[in-house]
Order: C-alpha cells, then structure tokens, then sequence
C-alpha cells in the first residue's frame, strides 16, 4: 500500500494576507513515503508549538500592575493585561497561537488523509484515533479563547473555522460557523477517536494523546459543554477506582526549594500525575519566573491572598504541601513551570525560550469530576472528590460538607480594593445555594492549583466572573483602572488581524 504523496502543510487560513507568496510554487516539499511508522510520524506535528498560558493567566484575575516594577515591562503583557485587541506578534501572541493551532491540525488532517489512501487499516486505527483526538483539542483550545463560552446563546455566538479537510486551494474562504457547531464537531471527533486509541504504539506515551490523556481532555469538554454525566464517567476512565494513588505526591515535590528540581519533577514524563505534555516556544516562564522581566504585571503578594497565599476551610496556605516562593523581584510563583533555552547563535547570544506545559492531569480531573458531580446535584460525591484533593494537596484529612458549605457562606464576596476568595457568579444556568458554596470551593482549590496554567481564564468566562484592573502602589494603595463585566465583548479575545483582513468576521467589541 505504499505510496509516494506530496505531504505540504499550508499555512491555513492565511488566506488573501499572504496571496503573492501562495501564487509562487513552493520549492520544499517533502516527499513522504507512506507507511505505518512514517504517518505515526506524521503526528509529532499535530501538537501545537505556541501555547494560550502567557495570553490567558495574563488576562485573568491572577494578574495586578506593580508600580515599583514599572521599568519591567513588556508590550505584549500590556496588551493582555488591559484586554486589548493584540497588535504584537511574538511567540505568544494570539496570531502565533493561532497560526500553530491550525497547523496543527493541518497535520492531523494530513495523517487521517494518508491513512484513507492507504485503505484505513486496522493497523493505522491507533493513529487514527490520535490524530481525530488532536484536531478535537486544537479546535477546542481555539474556540475557548477566540470565542465566547458555550452556553445558551451558542448557536448564535462566532465560533472559529473548523477544518477537517487538508487544505488544496491557494486562497482558501472559511467562515466561522457558530459555537455550538464547532462542539458539535469536537464531540464527534473525540468520540470517533476515543475507542481507537492504544498506548502500545508509542515510545513516551505522556507527549502524545494516550487513553488517559484523551479521557481527561474528554472529562474537562464535557464539563464545558453542561453535560455533566459524561464528564463524570470520562473523569472515570482516567483516574480509575482509587484516584489517589495517580494524584501528584505533592508532599515529595514541595520538599525542596531547589528551582530546577522543581520545574524538571512538575513535568517529568514518569510523574503518574502528568497525563499530556506539550512542549512550547514561550517566555511565560520568564514573565512568571524569578526574574525582573514581566514583574510590572504580575502575580505578586496581593493578587497572590486570593490564590496560593489564601486560607480556605482546609486552613491557612501553610497547610498546603506544595508552598509558593515570594521572589525578590515582587513576584509570588509556585515554581512548577520552567524554561529552557534554545541559543539560535551561540556567540550572540539569542534563541528561543521553551517550557513544558502540563496540558492534562489527574489532579485537574479530579476537580473538574468533582464540579460535574457538584453541577448534577451529587453534594456528598463533589465533597468526596474534594477530599481525596485536600488529602493529596494539603495536610487535611478532610472536610465535612457542611463544614465546607458554611465557610464559604459566611465569606463577604469579593470587592477589588477589599477582596477574598468568594467572587460573585453569573453562570448561564441555576445554582442552589448549596452548589454554589461547593463551586465556590472547587473554584478556589482550582485557581491554586493550576495558578500559572493559564485555565483560571476559562473559569472566569463560564462563570461570568467579574474582574478587574487594579494597579498596586508602593505602599499598597489599589487604583482601579478598568473592569470586565459579565457582557464585556472583551471575553472572546479578537482574531488576528491578518484574519480579519483575509474575510473572517471580527469579534464584536465594546460601543
């Protein structure tokens, strides 16, 4: 079955912006010799190289503006931090994480289409269900920051072009279909792919979609699709009967202060707990890292007695066995996501920064299986789930959920000059008072947790969660600069540019 094809991922959705290079004949292609390793191959690119962390943590309530740091600042920074429409084009901006996102799936599209020339063996089924499970997630991952939240105006909000096909035209026209269509189109394609997967066929199975890492990804769409049942049972399959024997040994990890022991153990692929990894071309560890670079808008000391410096029912952030570092350039990190250089030029000294991003763990799932069971009504599961967290994460030995309840109750909500760690929520469906003290929990122990993530972002755009602009004085004084209310059009981030002037529909803004 072997067959010489021309394997050329275009730049989808370049479109009229880039016309006079598409006319030209490209003189580099790669001939591909189509075979079984060789399309297994062909998946290393289904992964995108740019990630969504530095845009989104930067955008969410984990950031402030620390005026002693004003000499440290970055545009791009800026741009994210006060909700702007980004017109920079660094490795993490919108249009990079766009453009690698579909090229992304330019390679997976490729993969599936191979696997039809060559009579879609049984052989290939494996390959098949990774490279269905990749296009799922990367158009899962751009429909959440491009896009509004799915909920009831779906099928009328702008989704994002969802490509299944490899592209052949030299000026493609996509149209952006609506929300709704685009998660209808993830469920079918996670679900196609889902009962194809096998571990067995790959090397390091931690950087590739695996069984676990695919249920996880299943657990956390669902979640966002309101369809809490099948997030439960997906939560299920990844985390198994006992959930806390794949749950991070945070104890163990917390034990040292050494930074480069941390950042290579948060992302060892023998770590039960990591799920997927997704290397990236970043400078978030940078900007979030002990270092001067980023620390104007930061995570520091006063956004950071709502996240990693706060109390909860579990007691104060002491109790946590995973303790942040206060760094002497103002910022407060966890020191889990690090970075490693890549010298283009050696003697000028330049090159790329590179992190490992923890796409999927146990510990998410369990809280994100812990908010479904919570959303469906299930009290005492969410608070079982909770504890099997609180034991892992903390030196509790569990809540009762009352107890858990009650704190968060008596809590004042969240006022931007006097805060805590109760925001008010405008979901888009009912909460008795009961759910909502428990997701207030779930919420809270999940902005820990993946503080640095950059998924605090997600929350705060299902839960319509208001936030703020707040800049921090030298003596601590709080000046409100700006503020995102639940209907600020400002909640979808606005496409590239070069997309908007090559026919895609812009995001509507702000009158």
């Amino acid at each position: 079955m072997k067959k010489n094809i021309v394997f050329l991922i275009f730049l989808v959705l370049s479109g009229a912006a880039c016309n006079d290079f598409l006319d030209v004949e490209p003189d580099n292609r790669t001939e591909v010799d189509l075979s079984d390793d060789n399309v297994t191959q062909m998946l290393v690119s289904a992964y995108p190289t740019n990630t969504f962390v530095a845009i989104t943590e930067m955008m969410s309530d984990n950031t402030d503006r620390i005026e002693e740091k004003s000499n440290y600042d970055d545009r791009s920074q800026a741009e994210f931090f006060y909700w702007m429409d980004a017109t920079e084009t660094d490795n993490d901006s919108p249009h990079e994480f766009w453009q690698a996102s579909y090229k992304a799936i330019a390679a997976a599209n490729e993969t599936l289409a191979a696997i039809e020339r060559m009579g879609s063996p049984e052989s290939l089924n494996p390959q098949k269900g990774e490279a269905l499970l990749c296009r799922a997630y990367n158009h899962f991952a751009l429909v959440n920051v491009f896009s509004k939240h799915w909920g009831t105006t779906s099928t009328l909000d702008l989704g994002i072009p969802y490509i299944k096909t490899p592209e052949t035209a030299v000026t493609p026209r996509y149209s952006r279909g609506t929300v709704d269509s685009v998660y209808i189109k993830i469920a079918t394609d996670l679900e196609a792919g889902l009962p194809l997967l096998d571990d067995n066929i790959y090397t390091v199975p931690k950087y590739h979609f695996n069984r676990k890492a695919a249920y996880a990804f299943a657990a956390r769409f669902y979640l966002y699709y309101q369809k809490y049942d099948k997030a439960i049972a997906a939560a299920g399959e990844t985390l198994g009967s006992n959930p806390s024997v794949v749950l991070r040994n945070w104890a163990t990890l917390g034990s040292t202060s050494d930074i480069e022991i941390r950042w290579n153990s948060f992302i060892d692929n023998a770590e039960p707990a990591n799920l997927l990894l997704i290397p990236a071309t970043t400078i978030w560890a940078v900007w979030h890292g002990p270092f001067y670079n980023g620390s104007y808008y930061t995570h520091a000391t006063q956004v950071a007695s709502q996240t990693t410096f706060s109390s909860g029912p579990w007691g104060a952030y002491t109790t946590t066995r995973f303790p942040p570092v206060n760094f002497t350039v103002g910022k407060v990190n966890t020191v889990k996501i690090g970075y490693w250089f890549e010298y283009t030029d050696p003697i000028a000294q330049i090159g790329y920064t590179h992190s490992v991003i923890p796409v999927f763990t146990t510990d998410e799932t369990l809280l994100c299986r812990a908010e479904a069971y919570a959303l469906n009504g299930d009290l005492d599961n969410a608070t079982t789930d909770i504890n099997t967290f609180l034991k892992a994460f903390t030196t509790s030995s569990g809540l009762e959920k009352e107890k858990i309840i009650k704190y968060y109750k008596d809590l004042d909500y969240y006022d931007p000059k006097q805060p805590t760690v109760k925001q008010r929520l405008n979901p888009d469906f009912p909460l008795t008072e009961d759910q909502e003290n428990l997701i207030h929990c779930i919420l809270h122990l999940r902005r820990i947790l993946t503080i640095h993530e950059g998924l605090r972002w997600f929350d705060v755009k299902r839960y319509g969660i208001e936030i703020y602009r707040r800049s921090i004085s030298r003596k601590g004084d709080i000046t409100l600069l700006d503020s995102l209310m639940v209907d600020d059009h400002r909640r979808a981030i606005q496409l590239p540019r070069d997309m908007i002037s090559a026919g895609l529909a812009p995001n509507p803004r702000n009158k």
